[in-house]
This record gives structure tokens, C-alpha cells and sequence, in this order.
């Protein structure tokens, strides 16, 4: 068995370089630039760097900010972190073909983002999102990845910038 990637206190990372969706790539290849796994931002740098990324289509990268603010969030934000994170995670799906993937994810996602749109924090565009995870799932359910438009496939995480 190959020996895992470790970084300088032991923990399993990934060294391999990644393509635009996350995808590993052959030790070697160059790849795109990757996110920091310890990164900590503020909410409002973490909204803000996460848009930019899915708004460049490279929401595997968008996800793992948002997970970053996830592991470091106050617990009454967890959820709606990482349901964020797994809505980033559900649009890498779709990116990458997996239909079945895309949609189990976005549901999750929304099911975890909707207990906060009566009082949404950082400005966060709850129900629009919720909204947006919810359509584009059963979308994909009633007519396949081919019936959605790549132009409406970046939602916007704030309704202010």
C-alpha cells in the first residue's frame, strides 16, 4: 500500500495537484492552486473569497473555504456552514457529471441552510439559496444535468456584497 502524504505533525493531507474541480492529478502534473486546509477567515472573507471562486467555476475550491469556516464557526452556525459547504460540494458534482451525487448534496445542503432564513447571518442569501439547491435538484432529477444552464449555475452567497 502506497504511503499517505503527511504534513509536519503527522496528518494525512493530499499532496497530489488538483484540477479546477478537485480532481487528483498525477504527482508531477501541474495543477491550479490549491486552498489552504488550515486557512481561517473571517465569515465575511470566507463569503467573499467562496463567491469568487464559484463565480471562476471552481467550486471544489469554493467548498473548501466554506468548510474552513465551518470547522471554526460559533455552533449555532455550524449547520448553515456546512450546508454552504455542501452546496459547493453539490455544484462540483454537477460540474463534474455525477447527477445522482449533484442532487442528493444540493437537498442536504438546503435542508441545512433553511432553519436560518428567518434571521440570516453575515448577510447570507438564505432562501435564495435554499431555493436555489431545492430547484436545481429536482431539476436534475426530472431532466438531467443537460436541462440546466451553465449561466444559472453560480448562486450568489450574499444578498449584499
Amino acid at each position: 500500500m502506497a504511503e499517505r502524504d503527511r504534513d509536519e505533525q503527522g496528518r494525512a493531507r493530499n499532496a497530489r495537484p488538483r484540477d479546477g474541480l478537485g480532481r487528483p492529478l498525477p504527482h508531477g502534473t501541474p495543477g491550479v492552486e490549491r486552498i489552504d486546509e488550515d486557512l481561517v477567515l473571517t465569515p465575511h472573507e470566507s463569503l467573499e473569497q467562496a463567491q469568487q471562486l464559484l463565480d471562476d467555476g471552481r467550486p471544489f475550491h469554493a467548498h473548501e473555504v466554506l468548510e474552513g469556516a465551518w470547522k471554526t464557526a460559533p455552533s449555532a452556525q455550524r449547520a448553515l456552514w456546512k450546508g454552504l459547504a455542501q452546496l459547493a460540494v453539490g455544484l462540483t458534482h454537477l460540474h463534474r457529471g455525477n447527477a445522482t451525487g449533484a442532487a442528493a448534496l444540493l437537498r442536504r445542503a438546503a435542508d441545512h441552510i433553511r432553519p436560518y432564513s428567518q434571521h440570516p447571518p453575515h448577510s447570507i442569501a438564505v432562501q435564495e439559496l435554499v431555493d436555489f439547491a431545492s430547484e436545481t435538484a429536482e431539476t436534475i432529477d426530472e431532466s438531467g444535468l443537460v436541462a440546466l444552464d451553465d449561466q444559472s449555475l453560480t448562486p450568489r452567497l450574499r444578498t449584499t456584497a
